[in-house]
């Protein structure tokens, strides 16, 4: 809907003259009206929101965050004056960098531009305001958080393989047919090997897909044990689900453990009691929700009942209908279901913030945030007819596999939704700046090494005259590209002084479980090589102690450690390692258990993020050994998070200043770069192989037939969620995950696009490696599809290589 349509009420005599009425502080009306004037079309829709459901589709770069920010100091100003009682906005966004970054942008607006307190509302994660709510009612979330454990069950994670063992064991008969597979003739090495992949790989990963699907939409075993009687398929893949799901769950409830979804259902089953549902209500005025295209169906109806003003009724009322039929639901969801990056790995699916948003619109409350000042305009040219062209090509390529069936819409890439430049006199400093160059540069290289050559040169010229004015990153698709990228451009980095940060080192693994372990084996047995080396490892990581022969050291540790009158004097780069590490050996004997951690984490010198990892993860170690508190029973625990989980670091309200320096060149994935924005953007690598890639079925895995049971699995639910006629099989259903996948990697790409401010800098090579695991393999690789037609519809931003080479 067009914003000449958008009508939500805002009466300005009414308005002005309600607030002379009422307002204590005369010049707030003209406070409040100063931050809306201050604001674009798009983002005064948002704060001229006074009650009732609200959608606003925002393009990338038009200022969700900083709308959305005065948005609600206004909303909160408003209510500051009308209501004696002190109700509270609740804000939510998706990650906790985030939901910093907005809390600190409320809080100058009510304190620089409205002079009020910075009190009146509360911003969360989705999950953390689910924990608060359910820890406010334990006895009816059933959760006691003192005697439960968080985990991030993933692939690996030991409750998942527990599960699959236990799966196996209770069903040897379902087993035996998956493991018979196609074409099986007994044979022994065969079947041993067989037994591996299922066990470690197929299962577990099927295990791992349906149990975030199933939980995150509010599926219990038995509903998929249900809905697995519609298909026929030979394995029945969704009833071996229902069975990994039921003893996953099983495993959960008897070791006291939840995970991230059991958190929503705790708070659900909390609102579920009509006493505690008002008491949360009437503490709320209204919710703002942030990157709603990622929210999941529990996550939505939670923000919903808190939304819905005490009116709430039905917990299975059909969530749409409740947008029109309650008008009490006061509920403004922000976001861009073209920027919806994650639903191939996690549950969340643009196509319900799509259907709010048409919901929305059928009621005339839908706005757009379109005009976007980030980029030049050929930027935001290329992007623009990136998307309609990708929508084209699935339109035509679904018409012509489907014949006469009609394409789904509602799966379509993107959400036709033009980026627009801003107006004259917006308040943007600096708002669709010069381009530099053509501000959109076309390179095919022969291949991946003359990439690293061309990328060079540019970025050379780009930081030549002041390396500190402007930002650059280079987005790869993997973390594999960034790694030999770094590789490569460390040397011209450093010979022309330019500070090269490779996000994927950092951030590959959480290094900080791993130092902590080091440091405490050490402590736990100090005269082991190994663990004494580990630790000198790490203590030289962090530039503790100077870099030395750390064998020579590890070879007779009571020497190092405790050298005897008649041993040789140690030099002094020697002696400083060994009295750290005797530090560490009396703090063992000195502190309590319960403090080890934390003490290593000051003796390591992390920064502010490192120090709130290290303080989660002694939370996380801590609980998981309540009652057996040992040494041994905490280098247990730290040893499985290490090899079995990803312990994600805690982020601060810095992590972005990090990846966007001035004077920095940043190699970050594009699913990392969401959100941020950079001067220079370069995109090598741009091929057919990774985008849109396609869904490939392991050599090893091949015997079950030319598919993945996780992918045929989460298709199936999710045409079950989508409310479509019947299940699809096997192959429909494999079809339906592949276009899931085109689809999104596909918004990936748009997304990179549009981080780009002042240059958009992309290639496909003509020889790149088949995988990136082997990156001397070179071999032609197709561009991805979107490439050259870039290149066919801005024939002037083509860069003439040969030319270069004169």
């Amino acid at each position: 809907m067009s914003d000449s349509k958008f009508t939500i009420p805002v009466v300005q005599e009414l308005f002005d003259s309600e607030l002379s009425e009422r307002s204590p502080v005369p010049s707030l009306r003209e406070k409040i009206l100063a931050i809306r004037n201050s604001l674009r079309p798009g983002q005064q829709q948002m704060a001229d929101w006074q009650s009732g459901p609200l959608a606003i589709s925002a393009v990338p770069g038009a200022g969700k965050s900083t709308g959305m920010a005065a948005a609600a100091a206004i909303a909160i100003a408003r209510q500051y004056e009308r209501s004696s009682s002190r109700r509270q906005l609740v804000v939510v966004t998706f990650t906790r960098s985030a939901a910093a970054n907005i809390k600190a942008k409320i809080r100058k607006f009510l304190r620089d531009d409205l002079s009020l307190p910075q009190t009146g509302f509360f911003v969360y994660t989705l999950h953390g305001l689910a924990l608060n709510i359910a820890n406010r009612h334990s006895d009816l979330s059933g959760l006691q958080l003192e005697n439960v454990i968080l985990i991030t069950p993933t692939q690996s994670h030991r409750f998942i393989r527990t599960a699959v063992e236990q799966w196996i064991a209770n069903n040897p008969d379902v087993y035996l047919r998956l493991l018979e597979g196609h074409q099986f003739d007994g044979e022994e090495t065969e079947r041993l090997r067989r037994q591996s992949v299922l066990r470690t790989e197929v299962l577990p990963e099927l295990a791992n897909t349906v149990i975030h699907e199933a939980k995150s939409s509010g599926i219990s075993p038995e509903l998929l044990r249900g809905w697995s009687k519609q298909t026929t398929d030979e394995y029945a893949i969704l009833s071996v689900a229902a069975g990994l799901y039921e003893q996953y769950q099983n495993l959960m409830r008897s070791r006291d453990f939840i995970d991230y979804d059991d958190m929503i259902l705790a708070a659900l089953r909390v609102l579920e009691n009509d006493s505690a549902r008002h008491i949360e209500q009437n503490q709320i005025f209204a919710v703002f929700e942030d990157e709603a295209q990622d929210s999941s169906p529990l996550q939505t109806q939670l923000l919903e009942i808190l939304a819905s003003n005490g009116e709430y009724e039905g917990m299975n009322t059909d969530a749409m209908n409740r947008v029109s039929t309650h008008s009490a639901l006061n509920l403004v969801r922000v976001g861009d279901p073209n920027q919806a990056i994650n639903s191939t790995f996690t549950p969340a699916d643009p196509i319900y913030f799509r259907q709010f948003c048409e919901e929305c619109d059928r009621i005339e409350r839908l706005a757009t945030m379109d005009r976007a000042g980030r980029s030049t305009r050929i930027i935001i040219k290329a992007a623009n007819f990136a998307l309609k062209w990708i929508n084209n090509q699935w339109l035509a390529t679904t018409k012509t596999n489907n014949k006469q069936q009609i394409p789904d819409n509602r799966q379509v890439p993107f959400r036709l939704q033009t980026i627009r430049p801003v107006e004259v006199g917006d308040p943007q400093a600096n708002a669709n700046p010069a381009p530099v160059g053509q501000g959109l540069e076309l390179y095919t290289p022969r291949d991946i090494h003359h990439t690293v050559e061309l990328l060079s040169q540019r970025v050379i010229e780009l930081f030549g005259e002041d390396p500190t004015k402007n930002s650059a990153a280079i987005l790869v698709r993997e973390n594999r590209q960034g790694r030999w990228l770094a590789e490569a451009l460390t040397p011209v980095c450093k010979e022309h002084k330019i500070t090269l940060y490779d996000v994927g080192e950092r951030d590959r693994r959480s290094h900080v479980p791993q130092e902590i372990l080091a440091l405490l084996q050490f402590c736990d047995r100090p005269h082991s090589p190994d663990y004494l080396k580990a630790a000198l490892e790490a203590l030289v990581q962090r530039q503790l102690i100077p870099t030395q022969d750390l064998n020579a050291l590890a070879s007779l540790p009571e020497e190092f450690l405790y050298p005897g009158p008649l041993a040789a004097p140690q030099p002094e780069t020697v002696q400083k390692a060994a009295r750290l590490c005797r530090n560490l050996l009396r703090a063992r004997l000195e502190l309590p258990l319960y403090q080890l951690i934390s003490f290593l984490a000051l003796t390591l010198n992390y920064d502010q993020a490192e120090l709130a990892t290290a303080d989660k993860l002694a939370e996380r170690v801590n609980q998981q050994i309540a009652g057996n508190s040992s040494m041994g029973g905490m280098l247990s625990a730290l040893s499985e998070i290490v090899s079995s989980e990803r312990f994600e670091p805690v982020e601060t309200e810095d992590s972005e200043e990090r990846y966007t320096r001035r004077g920095q060149l940043t190699i970050i994935t594009m699913h990392k770069a969401k959100g941020l924005d950079w001067d220079y953007v370069f995109l090598p690598f741009l091929h057919e192989n990774l985008i849109p890639g396609r869904f490939w079925v392991p050599p090893q895995s091949q015997f079950l037939g030319d598919f993945t049971l996780s992918e045929v699995a989460r298709a199936q639910i999710r045409a079950t969620l989508h409310e479509e006629s019947i299940i699809p099989d096997v192959s429909q259903a494999w079809e339906v995950a592949k276009n899931l996948k085109t689809s999104e990697e596909y918004r990936l790409l748009y997304v990179a696009m549009t981080r780009a401010k002042l240059l958009l800098w992309m290639s496909a090579a003509q020889k790149a490696p088949f995988t990136w695991s082997k990156p001397d393999n070179l071999q032609e690789q197709a561009p991805c599809p979107v490439f050259p037609a870039l290149k066919r519809q801005f024939p002037e931003c083509v860069v003439n290589l040969a030319a270069m080479s004169k």
